[in-house]
């Protein structure tokens, strides 16, 4: 059943506009995506869907007609707005006339660290870019999970969101860890972690990261705290014989996490 939506100062439309803020999402426990494949990804993933808001310019548009069959199949409350009232409500330049808001999942941290064999660590990662990046990355080379420390950009954030590509969808994240307790049940778990620093002794490629290992990636500006390095295991750096001073975080974390799959499928 759809319902229809006039005013932008309709409660649900309200609602929606509150998600835009981090206080909202954590107090609600609840976030959006926008756009067609988004929303689309969202619905194959099995996303526990509350409600769909579109526009009513979305059935003319390249594969709306079937979006919006499938997500009234779901059974979420789907309501349709006008172009201007949607574009309110947007965070993007030119809206695709389909957001969903989602509720969010939970994982159980123990089945997690127990089933796994590799994890990524991101420590104080504020790049929305980079996150994304990382998380989608971590996707492709079936990383266990991800860990954001406290300090990291928000992940439900939608320029987070935006650029994980659905991969926030696939693969367990846990946000606001605090870097010494997850390390010490990591190393618990017989996990070894490796840290990328400037003024790691051994290249990374060196390391034997074949077996159960957290890989953690530091800030931006700062790289890994001086906590997080007492805590590893070995630090290692990434060659580099060219004159740039550092690499970007997501690069360097790709990089690494490639030669895990490297080692693993050698």
């Amino acid at each position: 059943m759809m319902n229809y939506i006039q005013s932008s100062r309709n409660s649900t439309i309200k609602e929606i506009k509150a998600l835009h803020l981090k206080k909202n999402r954590e107090a609600e426990g609840l976030y959006f995506v926008e756009g067609i494949r988004f929303v689309k990804d969202a619905v194959d993933n099995g996303q526990e869907i509350v409600k769909v808001i579109m526009s009513d310019k979305l059935e003319s548009l390249n594969g709306g007609k079937e979006l919006i069959d499938r997500v009234a199949a779901v059974g979420a409350d789907c309501f349709v707005v006008n172009e201007k009232v949607f574009k309110e409500i947007s965070d993007t330049q030119t809206p695709q006339g389909i957001m969903a808001v989602l509720k969010k999942r939970e994982f159980k941290l123990n089945n997690v660290i127990e089933q796994g064999s590799a994890i990524v660590i991101l420590d104080s990662l504020q790049d929305p870019g980079n996150v994304g990046t990382i998380i989608r990355t971590s996707d492709a080379a079936n990383i266990s999970a991800v860990f954001m420390t406290k300090g990291c950009v928000d992940l439900f954030s939608p320029k987070v969101l935006r650029s994980t590509m659905g991969s926030v969808f696939h693969i367990p994240i846990f946000e606001g860890q605090n870097i010494k307790e997850i390390a010490g049940q990591l190393k618990k778990a017989g996990y070894r972690i490796i840290a990328s620093h400037l003024s790691g002794k051994n290249n990374y490629y060196e390391e034997n990261l074949s077996g159960k290992i957290v890989l953690v990636i530091g800030n931006e500006a700062n790289g890994i705290s001086d906590e997080t390095a007492e805590l590893s295991d070995s630090l290692v750096k990434i060659p580099m014989p060219g004159r740039a001073e550092s690499l970007n975080a997501a690069v360097a974390a790709s990089i690494m996490i490639y030669e895990t799959v490297r080692q693993k499928t050698k």
